[in-house]
């Protein structure tokens, strides 16, 4: 009746729910025990009402405890709906004609931009505000590369097409904003770099620089 899906995540959720409870009764601090030595009611009620009747203890654990509940809770509803993508499920709901197999995806470097960009945003959160905006459109911009490549690797059955589509739309965008954030972090370096040497070496330094940018674009040429 319900699918291996709905079943693992329902587990889930049932567990992070049983964890909030008693991360809750653990880290409350009430007005002691009221039955058998060891229950404080209000610890208690306050924790299975989620902190509507009562304290909850520690506010952060708790509410990460019981998202991960209610997220693991949607995922399996989502799943027992479509059954796990079961084909035979599928094949029943489409006249018994199973839907044409999907080609391969293109390989995409953006998961690695988005946990870059995800931990990113974790040390602004403690450090600067500056670095957490930072981890955010580095979170934004990975989504929507991931967008547009999902929906590119599916516009056709020829995977060559489908990347000349794609860069026909997204190289204009590409890159002009590379190559924005690469002049603007080079600048930022340099300066960096100046700032932090004497006179006489900027100046070696900055000889040195250009030389290494001139002899990489006769390379390059």
């Amino acid at each position: 009746m319900f699918s291996p899906g709905f079943r693992l995540f329902m587990g889930f959720a049932g567990f992070g729910l049983l964890t909030a409870f008693f991360y809750a009764v653990v880290t409350g601090d009430g007005g002691g025990a009221d039955y058998l030595g060891f229950i404080d009611a209000e610890v208690w009620v306050g924790a299975a009402s989620l902190g509507w009747s009562g304290g909850v203890g520690d506010h952060v654990g708790y509410v990460i405890l019981v998202m991960f509940a209610i997220a693991s809770a949607g995922l399996a509803i989502m799943l027992t709906a479509f059954r796990d993508a079961d084909s035979d499920a599928v094949s029943e709901l489409n006249n018994g004609t199973l839907p044409p197999a999907q080609g391969p995806v293109s390989y995409n470097y953006w998961p690695i931009i988005g946990a870059v960009g995800l931990g990113t945003l974790v040390i602004g959160l403690v450090t600067h505000t500056a670095i957490f905006v930072v981890g955010l459109i580095l979170i934004l911009t990975t989504a929507f590369e991931l967008m547009m490549s999902a929906w590119a690797d599916r516009a056709t059955g020829d995977p060559i097409a489908n990347a000349e589509l794609r860069n026909r739309i997204m190289k204009p965008v590409e890159v002009p904003v590379l190559g924005v954030i690469g002049i603007a972090v080079t600048v930022i370096c340099a300066s960096r770099i100046f700032l932090a040497v004497s006179k006489s070496w900027a100046i070696w330094l900055a000889v040195i620089i250009s030389a290494v940018v001139f002899i990489a674009a006769l390379a390059f040429a």
